[in-house]
């Protein structure tokens, strides 16, 4: 198992709706066998430029270990996801 961190952008919306996009990122961890280890909120932040005609997101940062292997279904999944405007998983080195 290694240690990895996802950040992602999800389209401003409700606190609800945020919250659920969240815990379905978290379950998704979950389920590929990884376990989260922390999530952070950073909140609302206008973008650089617009993304998907969006000026601002809400950004999320989960750190979490997972199988090397499972990276690949997470990064999948996030792609097709409509909620998350843009993500990106990194490993972190000991």
């Amino acid at each position: 198992m290694n240690k990895y961190e996802v950040m992602f952008i999800v389209k401003p919306a409700e606190e609800e709706a945020t919250n659920a996009v969240i815990e379905k990122v978290e379950a998704l961890i979950a389920r590929v066998g990884g376990t989260v280890e922390k999530v952070d909120r950073w909140g609302k932040r206008r973008l650089a430029y617009a993304v998907k005609k969006f000026t601002d997101g809400f950004y999320v940062l989960i750190n979490f270990e997972a199988a090397p292997a499972e990276i690949k279904e997470i990064d999948r999944v996030l792609k097709i996801n409509d909620e998350v405007l843009r993500h990106l998983i990194v490993k972190h080195e000991a």
